[in-house]
């Protein structure tokens, strides 16, 4: 009986190394949620990039998502995002060429940022970042 008591207190305690090891290699990092409201119409999709400044205004972000509008409204997660300074960049591409169109010089595309920067010329890093320590972040971005 002592036997048996002992090989199923192992068996427990090994069952339990093994989830709390799970549960620490499941996630990675944070959840970052963006809500995009009163998109002026419901052509295209959204595009959204989770940059650092080494990638800001230069392409593609370190992090990328797409979302269909529906109801002139996106909501998107960015998940395991690792601790950082990060600046979320956001274009409604209503012609789905995944690239901002231009006239003479000014967009021609609804365009929004991390913290709303109210700015005249290009968007600016540091206007725009933000800290990812150890809690979820949520983000309302204004075109």
């Amino acid at each position: 009986m002592k036997t048996i008591y002992t090989l199923f207190i192992a068996f427990i305690f090994a069952l339990n190394v093994n989830a709390q090891t799970e549960t620490k290699t499941t996630s990675n990092g944070q959840n970052i949620t963006v809500t995009i409201k009163n998109i002026k119409n419901n052509k295209g999709s959204v595009l959204l990039g989770l940059h650092t400044e080494d990638t800001f205004m230069k392409g593609a972000g370190v992090k990328n998502l797409t979302s269909k509008i529906e109801n002139g409204q996106v909501t998107v997660t960015f998940t395991n995002v690792e601790a950082g300074t990060y600046a979320i960049m956001v274009m409604h591409d209503e012609n789905d060429n995944k690239r901002m169109d231009f006239e003479n010089g000014m967009p021609l595309e609804s365009y929004g940022m991390s913290n709303n920067p109210m700015s005249y010329g290009p968007p600016q890093y540091s206007d725009a970042k933000f800290e990812v320590t150890d809690k979820d972040l949520e983000f309302n971005i204004i075109f």
